[in-house]
């Protein structure tokens, strides 16, 4: 061996150690995602009675961002929404759009493309993203992570009883479950899960991590189906039920509404799914409200336990914590329940984003900066060094978290396009720190009401007419989504000044005195609206009842 060549193959050594160091240095991200969480849920966003010690400790810890928005108030697009880091417009999968995530969309998802960079990838909880042909069914989700522990759908307050892969835990209530999901991700030794579904025996620990923790909490798919088991966590059964829980401020009871919040042909809530009805009376309201406060106070102790869990594995000085919501929920506020509307209660939501590589004083800062959930993929990205796709509509926000005041938007677009038999409209709303404006399209959808009275006539299934999707579903989605880019004119339109209106409880639309307020937020929904639906066809598969029908009758 010359020594030229000695020399050349120590060099080579030496380039690969340091690759591999620089692999190790990289951060490790967990983003923890809950559901239904309205911003006012924890300590640190001012709810007085919630016990969040752990997530208040989480924002003092790192960035809280008091003007978090979503991008759809309605599950489903707000988390593809989020995966693919575009808003429901140009990405185009909603319940109600017939369509799933295509294998191409999917491969610029941000798990995907950390997967791609070298990072070993972890799911835990609830998916509730159609991806793939054939949609959750497809396995394609399940095959995107190196590590997977959830289920599809609601996962409930029990997920045992809804999916198999969790029945090796030891806890039955949801919260636990997932806690018992981190361990066995992040931990070697801890006891392993049966169900979990992995690529490799363990975690490699020359590879950085990324985990997407899924709660479906505190949902009323959780909240609802709570029963105070004998062997539930006494947070579950009895924290704040010696309290008087006030109702939620402006909250109006069904039997009081005189003058609805929105014109009835335009919100039609006499067809408003019946799993918000607790909205309708004070102790119903209070109940449920108790339990998200319960169910809150459980996913605190899980992000405690889980900052426990990095400071006991030396993994906590070099992992990056993001915690938000997939949206907001209305609890009676102005008669109001359930979601999917423009109003700050449903798009207006936490986020803290926690860098342990900071210094002290980039610490427990607190930004009003307009940011969305889609910032989330570009800013995780950007942390890890990896180039973001030309697909992504998110901004990078880590400047943001370090204390940067150069903002990254001027305005926030926010919209619902699941436009269905359950009564809501077409939405759309652009907002800046002190103005929003919504416009509201012409709600000719048939009606839920009807649809149950033929089902129940009929001896139908009444799920099976308000649920599934059937093809020419696809031409009305793609019709309100187009609709407005093609000329539709609102019906209705509502101006609010938040900084001093924060509740949204008067409309400004028709005072002249705003009237050039209101042209000017014309123009920008204009502007913001385009940018939203971006160029290209959406990327998408066929998903529906009928597309499921012809692969079974394919197979057989």
């Amino acid at each position: 061996m010359t020594k030229q060549f000695k020399s050349i193959l120590v060099l080579a050594f030496i380039a690969i150690g340091f690759i591999n160091v620089q692999a190790q240095e990289r951060p490790n991200f967990i983003f923890i995602l809950t559901d239904d969480q309205s911003y006012g849920m924890m300590g640190c966003t001012g709810n007085d009675i919630v016990q969040t010690p752990n997530l208040d400790k989480l924002a003092n810890d790192g960035t809280l961002f008091n003007n978090a928005h979503i991008t759809s108030a309605i599950c489903t697009p707000s988390r593809i929404s989020i995966l693919l880091s575009q808003y429901e417009r140009k990405h185009a999968v909603n319940f109600n759009s017939g369509t799933s995530v295509s294998d191409e969309a999917w491969a610029k998802s941000y798990p995907v493309i950390m997967r791609d960079a070298g990072y070993y990838t972890g799911w835990i909880g609830k998916n509730h993203a159609p991806i793939g042909k054939g949609g959750y069914g497809s396995g394609l989700m399940e095959k995107s992570f190196d590590y997977w522990y959830a289920g599809h759908g609601h996962i409930r307050f029990y997920p045992k009883q809804v999916h198999d892969i969790f029945n090796d835990a030891i806890a039955h209530t949801q919260v636990e479950v997932i806690n018992e999901g981190v361990n066995d991700f992040l931990d070697p030794n801890e006891r392993k899960l049966k169900g979990a579904i992995k690529f490799l025996e363990s975690r490699p620990s020359d590879k950085p991590f990324m985990l997407s923790v899924n709660f479906n909490l505190p949902h009323g798919a959780g909240t609802s189906s709570m029963k105070m088991k004998k062997d539930d966590d006494a947070i579950y059964k009895s924290m704040y039920r010696d309290l008087d829980i006030p109702l939620p401020p402006n909250y109006i009871a069904k039997k009081d509404i005189i003058t609805p919040k929105l014109p009835a042909d335009v919100l039609k809530v006499e067809n408003r799914q019946t799993g918000y009805n607790y909205v309708d009376t004070p102790e119903d309201n209070k109940e449920r409200y108790t339990r998200q406060l319960q169910a809150m106070t459980g996913i605190d102790r899980m992000v405690g336990n889980l900052r426990s869990k990095l400071k006991d594995l030396k993994l906590d000085k070099n992992t990056i914590i993001i915690f938000t919501s997939d949206h907001g929920l209305f609890m009676g506020e102005q008669g109001l329940g359930g979601k999917a509307l423009c109003y700050e209660k449903t798009t207006h939501v936490p986020m803290i984003v926690y860098n342990p590589s900071l210094k002290k004083r980039q610490r427990g800062l607190e930004s009003d900066a307009l940011v969305q959930s889609i910032d989330v993929a570009p800013t995780m990205l950007a942390l890890a060094g990896i180039q973001t796709p030309n697909t992504f509509q998110g901004k990078d926000i880590s400047g943001l978290v370090k204390g940067d005041k150069n903002e990254v938007r001027d305005y926030v677009y926010t919209e619902n396009l699941w436009s269905t038999q359950f009564g809501n409209p077409k939405i759309e709303a652009v907002q800046d720190k002190q103005w929003k404006y919504i416009r509201y399209y012409k709600n000719d959808m048939f009606p839920a009401l009807k649809k149950i009275a033929a089902a129940k006539e009929l001896g139908l299934k009444v799920n099976d007419l308000l649920y599934k999707v059937h093809d020419p579903d696809i031409a009305i989605y793609r019709a309100l989504s187009n609709g407005s880019l093609e000329g539709e004119q609102p019906v209705y339109e509502e101006l609010y000044n938040l900084k001093n209106d924060p509740a949204e409880l008067k409309n400004l639309a028709k005072d002249k005195q705003y009237a050039s307020i209101l042209k000017d937020l014309r123009k920008v929904w204009k502007t913001e609206i385009t940018n939203a639906r971006g160029e290209g066809k959406p990327m998408v598969y066929r998903y529906t009842v009928d597309s499921e029908s012809v692969s079974k009758y394919k197979s057989k």
